[in-house]
């Protein structure tokens, strides 16, 4: 039980040092309020407070006759408790700017414009980013302090992940945008800091490859995460357009799968013809559907009256992939072991590489591929394309023709 005496003067002369350490004593009229002193003999006021759920504790000055008396002290806790019943704390770190800060404009990036304009999987990136990365680094910076030496500091310490680096400089420099706009700020502190390279992906499945994941596919016990995985593949379709898809979306009959433009990358409606593959999946999920989404996800009982689609299939990409022989082992170091985890060595949005892929190497036209992938410009479907080995070699053979 702490000890509790009325502060004063007087008190205070009579205190002794303790042997080693410190100790506290506390005013019986003021919860939270004492004073302590050191082995070495020093006396100083603090404050106890509770904010936001954590015990704190204020210094609020060492006791002189001049400066801090027991009077004056007493009065100062009693402000800084009447600040702190406001929801101040005495102990954050004053700011510049009226208080905006890096991390501020963060929330701010996420609530005004992301959540607005962005894609679902677009938003989760930015949130891995900000929290893993910019607030943790830059977070306390107010927006006077935040400069070009600052932003290329962190764009350098990421540069052993160089498509990372890239993104995460790409995004303070959209954040930074916005903060001109919002007044905020009147210049981009991350504008002109140079990119690293970046080696373009070409990862696709061949033939083989489709056909083991295929298989795993078939043998996975959530047939539902499968048949998204499916529609990825038939269709060429994003993560997010197949996992958010519901049945009104969807002439049968038809064969006709209308995208709506907030589920777009383009924002645009997109009417895309489906191939027996796929209708044969929609036919087999529309039989035994349970709600107006292709893909449900796991709800509490909270949840029926508003239920929601599956979020993501990582888990599920992951182990189709390991069945497949589409991942490598990876070893971590646990709290007390290493522990192996398997790694898929293709994104699931490589599944529309293959699908462009593919197609292309059976000799559909750019034109055709583009229309399918929701694509405006036959640039945009060209970094989607590759064109496998046969089809090369059988291009090639045509000069055989030459010689002959």
């Amino acid at each position: 039980m702490p000890q509790k005496h009325k502060i004063t003067q007087k008190m205070i002369k009579k205190l002794t040092p303790p042997a080693k350490g410190q100790r506290i004593i506390y005013d019986g009229a003021m919860d939270g309020f004492g004073v302590r002193i050191t082995a070495n003999g020093v006396v100083s006021f603090i404050l106890n407070y509770y904010i936001d759920g954590r015990k704190r504790r204020y210094t609020i000055g060492r006791w002189s006759e001049e400066e801090w008396s027991a009077d004056a002290a007493l009065k100062e806790a009693g402000r800084l408790k009447a600040a702190i019943h406001n929801g101040e704390d005495p102990l954050a770190k004053p700011v510049k700017d009226g208080g905006l800060t890096v991390a501020d404009l963060a929330k701010d990036y996420l609530e005004r414009h992301a959540l607005k304009n962005k894609r679902a999987s677009s938003i989760r990136n930015d949130r891995q980013m900000l929290n893993g990365i910019i607030t943790p680094k830059l977070g306390t910076l107010s927006m006077s302090e935040i400069g070009p030496r600052e932003i290329e500091a962190l764009h350098h310490s990421l540069k052993g992940t160089p498509y990372r680096a890239n993104r995460v400089l790409s995004l303070l420099s959209k954040m930074f945008a916005l903060a001109i706009s919002w007044k905020w700020l009147k210049e981009n502190p991350a504008k002109g800091i140079p990119r690293y390279p970046e080696d373009k992906r070409e990862t696709w499945l061949k033939k083989d490859q489709v056909q083991n994941l295929c298989t795993a596919l078939d043998n996975y016990p959530d047939q539902n995460a499968a048949d998204a995985i499916r529609m990825m593949m038939f269709t060429g379709s994003r993560e997010g357009e197949v996992l958010t898809a519901d049945w009104q979306q969807f002439d049968l009959k038809r064969g006709i799968w209308t995208k709506p433009s907030h589920h777009t990358k383009q924002k645009k409606i997109e009417h895309v013809p489906l191939n027996d593959n796929a209708l044969a999946v929609l036919k087999r999920l529309h039989a035994a559907k349970t709600g107006q989404y292709l893909f449900p996800g796991a709800h509490k009982k909270a949840d029926k009256k508003d239920p929601k689609p599956r979020a993501t299939i990582h888990r599920p990409w992951m182990q189709c992939c390991k069945a497949a022989g589409l991942a490598t082992a990876v070893e971590i170091q646990g709290k007390r072991r290493k522990l192996t985890r398997w790694k898929p060595v293709l994104r699931i949005h490589d599944l529309r590489h293959t699908y462009a892929s593919h197609l292309v190497s059976k000799g559909e036209s750019l034109l055709f591929v583009g229309k399918l992938l929701g694509h405006t410009r036959a640039e945009t479907t060209m970094r989607y394309s590759h064109v496998d080995d046969a089809a090369l070699r059988k291009a090639t053979n045509r000069f055989d023709e030459v010689l002959a």
